[in-house]
């Protein structure tokens, strides 16, 4: 029987693809276990470098229970013939209503509303209380149109919105019609947007992409959506641009330093801000940790895997 790994709690599902190939150890003392391991199953806060990676001298395969992998050391991997996997596609519609709410939820201003509120400001309707932005009629410029990037452009098509985006490759254009979506450079991206929405993954060129001088070309009373990862945007730049313009305000998911939040952005009234629960339903998670369990029964039973990260 092989020896499983997981950093995380497995569900049901899960545990019983896994059970008759081998006997499971963790989340309790993970690192202990990994000396006879021939897989893990982790998740993006764990480290899987060099030195991890030497802990485990039987792994056979890293199965990433999420879509990102900067967390795990490919090339590490690749020298000792250890298979990567991650979880595509199963988590997009999840991120994707996410991603709209925060649209919906900037733009309207409900957080502040609802502070209002629970702090007895509400004294009865009025005319120019609480006013916040239409979305029909405004432009979502889409950064990163991947699988997340192309549900959320659309879900904005009921609100009236028009879509443009920027991506590392264009899309065919029949896909681009599917979406009703526009390419646009960078910078037109950055001067046409009227909500900006941010769906690419996190690399040396994507770090940092949305600046200080990306944040001066926005246009007055803009809105900033990260869903992503948070090291795509300077957040001190943010948090100027926040408080002294262009942006309206901002709608977070993730964060540069997660679990640390810049401190600007936690005193400032204009920004939602979550805690990186993106893909955090029942339905979507259970289905992240079956599709982990699914690779590892695939590779300790000689199959490919299903979805092996290049």
């Amino acid at each position: 029987m092989a020896r499983i790994v997981t950093t995380f709690p497995l569900p049901d599902a899960a545990l019983e693809l896994l059970h008759p190939i081998g006997a499971v150890a963790g989340p309790e003392g993970w690192r202990d276990a990994l000396a006879d391991a021939e897989a893990l199953l982790c998740l993006l806060t764990d480290r899987v470098d060099a030195e991890l990676l030497g802990r485990a001298p039987r792994l056979r395969i890293v199965a990433n229970a999420v879509v990102g992998y900067e967390h795990v050391d490919r090339d590490a991997c690749r020298a000792r013939g250890i298979t990567v996997t991650n979880t595509p596609d199963v988590l997009t519609d999840a991120t994707a209503d996410l991603a709209m709410a925060l649209i919906l939820a900037a733009a309207r201003g409900l957080p502040r509303a609802e502070r209002s509120l629970r702090a007895g400001e509400f004294h009865g309707w009025g005319f120019w209380d609480y006013l916040g932005a239409e979305l029909g009629g405004r432009t979502l410029g889409i950064f990163g149109m991947g699988r997340i990037g192309r549900a959320v452009a659309r879900r904005a098509a009921p609100f009236g919105m028009r879509v443009i985006y920027h991506s590392r490759a264009r899309l065919p254009a029949e896909d681009e019609a599917a979406v009703g979506a526009e390419w646009v450079d960078f910078g037109g991206l950055m001067a046409r947007s009227d909500v900006l929405s941010l769906h690419a993954p996190l690399t040396p060129a994507t770090r940092h992409v949305i600046d200080a001088a990306a944040l001066r070309r926005m246009r007055p009373g803009a809105f900033l959506v990260n869903t992503a990862r948070g090291p795509l945007v300077d957040e001190a730049a943010l948090v100027d641009a926040l408080r002294d313009g262009p942006l309206a305000g901002a709608g977070l998911d993730v964060y540069e330093h997660e679990p640390r939040i810049h401190p600007g952005l936690l005193e400032l009234p204009n920004v939602v801000l979550l805690p990186h629960i993106g893909s955090a339903t029942r339905e979507t998670r259970t289905r992240m940790a079956v599709l982990a369990a699914r690779n590892v029964h695939a590779v300790l039973t000689g199959q490919p895997p299903l979805t092996p990260v290049p």
